[in-house]
């Protein structure tokens, strides 16, 4: 193991995956969220099954002892994905990247209901602080006399998202029971693919090359971002990588404010810097108390 490769790998990864988040709302005016997920899915899986070759795991990446527990996981994941990718052609990327930092808080308070683990009072009240945190952020949009109803929209799909991407974070946690990394990897994208082709008869459009270029894009490299993603959680603990992810502010708000023209409020930003303290808190807390979830960490993307 090299912590620092680890490291490396995890930042390239949040780096690739706000590059993704991009290419899609670069789409989003005219492509359905449902038709981007296909995109996401099914240009991901070349990638996938490449790298499985490359690691000699194909055995193990098509082995699937819980297929349910697999279609269930792709379920939430899915929805996940669809609402997200809608709310960001409504919402600025920066903050649809904070209110979705929300899901991890989620998952300590679905976990503790779902898979009966322990809520002590330290995590319930860095996930009060976080809430509050996502709170600061939604305020002017909840108190706005003139509001956007777009915007409004956004808040809400984001806010959806955030709570299906926490049951499926939940359900990789029963996964990992039983199944390899590399086999939630795979299933993910296959469900995704096959689960995005039921909202064709609700107005998938003919991209133009232009489109089709960005979205097939998106796909090779949120699968390229996942490969990233696992490879890091192989060289270093969970614990030391979990910080980095919220690295994806920065990223999002360099892209956000140079490729969209988006400038962060003041709300927004002390929002996200509320959310991601709280984050940070839980992730030292899980430290201290010896907590490893690093194969359901590195099986799961910050977009579903």
């Amino acid at each position: 193991m090299s912590p620092f490769r680890g490291v490396a790998l995890k930042l390239i990864s949040v780096f690739l995956f706000i590059i993704m988040a991009s290419l899609i709302k670069a789409t989003a005016d005219r492509v359905p969220a449902g038709q981007a997920v296909f995109f996401r899915s099914f240009f991901a899986m070349p990638v996938i099954v490449a790298w499985l070759m490359m690691r000699h795991d194909m055995t193990t990446g098509f082995k699937a002892k819980s297929p349910w527990g697999h279609v269930l996981r792709g379920v939430a994941g899915v929805a996940a994905m669809g609402t997200g990718f809608a709310a960001l052609g409504l919402l600025p990327l920066p903050e649809v990247t904070a209110i979705g930092y929300a899901s991890p808080l989620l998952t300590v308070l679905l976990a503790a209901v779902l898979l009966g683990e322990r809520l002590r009072a330290f995590r319930l009240t860095a996930v009060g602080i976080g809430l509050v945190g996502v709170l600061v952020i939604l305020w002017p949009r909840l108190t706005l006399a003139d509001v956007d109803r777009a915007a409004a929209i956004g808040v809400v799909l984001i806010l959806v998202s955030s709570v299906l991407r926490a049951l499926a974070q939940v359900q990789v946690r029963r996964l990992v029971a039983t199944e390899q990394t590399s086999a939630i990897v795979f299933y993910f994208s296959l469900t995704a693919t096959v689960l995005s082709l039921l909202t064709l008869p609700f107005g998938w459009v003919v991209p133009t090359l232009a489109e089709a270029v960005t979205l097939v894009g998106a796909g090779l490299i949120g699968g390229l971002a996942q490969i990233m993603l696992t490879s890091a959680y192989r060289e270093a603990e969970a614990a030391l990588l979990a910080p980095f992810e919220y690295a994806s502010m920065l990223f999002a708000l360099l892209i956000g404010y140079v490729i969209f023209e988006e400038v962060p409020t003041g709300a927004m930003l002390l929002g996200a810097a509320i959310v991601i303290s709280a984050g940070v808190l839980i992730i030292w807390r899980e430290r201290q108390l010896g907590l490893r979830r690093g194969k359901a960490k590195a099986a799961v993307t910050p977009q579903g």
